[in-house]
């Protein structure tokens, strides 16, 4: 009888795959990199970051695009954007610049980060800088002080006209601006038209009644973005034509403007049966440019993206322990991890969102339907289901075993940490977690290396004034 929890999996998904194959011992292997072995020496539950990840997505992507530019025959330039707000932390921005990659900012703390890559010689005056978001005057300030530092390929992309306002009359250097539209959401949202942005079809008046008139302000990218992303849809296409629509007359108008920044990311694996087809969609996307410019006798524009969850989110995972199995029912068994979805995994809380879960260990044994509780008191602090199916199954625990089950989710790289903090207060003063990064040495071995260790009890009393 097949009842091991490999055999689940077996019969569930196409395994092994690229990231995930066990040893004979039944413990799982993550890109070859025992994870078992970081759990003894680190203890959970602890997040992971593997860099490499971030520049293989990079090189992908770049590469798809070349690849559609050869078969189109398109004439414009592409460019790379990685969205901050997807993770802050330097590591990541660090790999990402390896990649000759530029960078999109959300606020004005951001700026701060650019200046500091700046100053450490990480990031060059010539990269683009995308500034989106909405402008508070913090903001502007900011945006100013890097124009007159020599930041060249700055774009400040405004979100309504107030912001051009705000910039007028605050340098002599040219200023280079985008413009966001504000795209029609998918009929099943609460709102009919993004918050952000301005309508399709007051743009080209605001170009001309304003910033047509202004002598060192300079009208370069039409800025594009889908809430749901890139995906196969006629609400997509739809979309993407109503923006090239825009952009044609903008440029009968506008000699300046060369550039449409495609905003909205591609998906990522959310579970093992994952399937999208990057390279057709690029190839779509360019191919419709290329014949809607075409229709319109209009020079193909410079392409850039703006991914945030795509460049970071496969490289990171957390781990946790199971404590204990609670059993409330005849049919509820409540398995409780040593941490907490609500703090360290607060999309999975929030919007519901699902991860790639496995176990890092007893695959070779029987499996049981169960819950996953966190530690808080919160009855919202759970996970119960996969993408791929409305249940959770995982090795049978038992209250005697001498090695306890570990859990991991995968591919939690982005907004996670960004949303529950490092550090901190959170819900029940649940301590932030370890956070461990994977890279390679000169040599090609894996090196992991404790980034934080766990948030101390001294670092939350003196948060909160005791």
């Amino acid at each position: 009888m097949k009842n091991k929890y490999s055999d689940l999996i077996d019969q569930t998904f196409h395994f092994p795959t690229e990231e995930f194959k066990t040893t004979e011992e039944g413990e799982l292997l993550y890109r070859d990199i025992p994870l078992m072995d970081l759990a003894k020496k680190y203890g959970t539950p602890f997040r992971f970051s593997y860099l490499p990840k971030i520049s293989e997505n990079i090189q992908k992507v770049k590469f798809w695009f070349a690849d559609a530019f050869a078969e189109h025959n398109y004439n414009g330039s592409y460019n790379y954007c990685y969205c901050t707000k997807s993770s802050h932390y330097k590591y990541v921005i660090e790999e990402g610049l390896k990649n000759d990659i530029h960078l999109e900012t959300s606020s004005a703390f951001d700026l701060d980060l650019i200046k500091k890559l700046h100053s450490e010689g990480l990031l060059g005056l010539d990269r683009f800088i995308v500034c989106n978001g909405f402008k508070t005057d913090l903001y502007i300030d900011k945006i100013i002080e890097l124009i007159e530092m020599g930041f060249d390929n700055l774009h400040v992309v405004l979100d309504n006209t107030r912001e051009f306002h705000l910039l007028k009359g605050r340098t002599e250097k040219k200023i280079k601006l985008g413009i966001r539209i504000a795209a029609e959401e998918e009929p099943k949202f609460e709102f009919y038209t993004s918050r952000l942005g301005i309508g399709y079809r007051y743009i080209v008046p605001f170009y001309e009644d304003l910033i047509k008139n202004e002598p060192n302000m300079e009208l370069k990218m039409l800025h594009f973005f889908i809430n749901t992303g890139i995906r196969d849809t006629a609400y997509y296409w739809n979309e993407l034509r109503k923006c090239l629509n825009v952009y044609a007359k903008l440029k009968a108008v506008c000699d300046t403007i060369d550039s449409l920044n495609i905003g909205g990311g591609f998906p990522i694996k959310r579970n093992l049966n994952f399937n999208y087809d990057y390279a057709y969609m690029i190839k779509e996307i360019v191919g419709q440019i290329k014949q809607e410019c075409g229709d319109k006798n209009v020079k193909e524009p410079h392409l850039f993206t703006e991914f945030g969850s795509y460049t970071v989110g496969e490289s990171g995972g957390t781990v946790y322990k199971i404590l204990h199995q609670k059993r409330q029912n005849d049919r509820e068994r409540w398995n409780m991890i040593d941490g907490s979805f609500m703090t360290t995994l607060p999309d999975a809380w929030a919007i519901s969102e699902r991860f790639i879960l496995l176990p890092l260990n007893k695959w070779n044994e029987s499996y049981e339907r169960v819950l996953l509780g966190g530690l808080t008191c919160d009855s919202d602090d759970y996970y119960n289901s996969e993408q791929h199916v409305n249940a959770i199954y995982l090795p049978t625990v038992y209250d005697d075993d001498e090695v306890p089950l570990y859990i991991g989710f995968f591919n939690t790289g982005a907004y996670q940490e960004s949303l529950s903090g490092q550090g901190g207060i959170k819900h029940c003063l649940i301590p932030s977690p370890k956070k461990i990064l994977l890279y390679k040495d000169a040599d090609g071995n894996i090196v992991d290396e404790l980034f934080a260790e766990e948030q101390n009890v001294e670092s939350m009393m003196k948060i909160l004034g005791y």
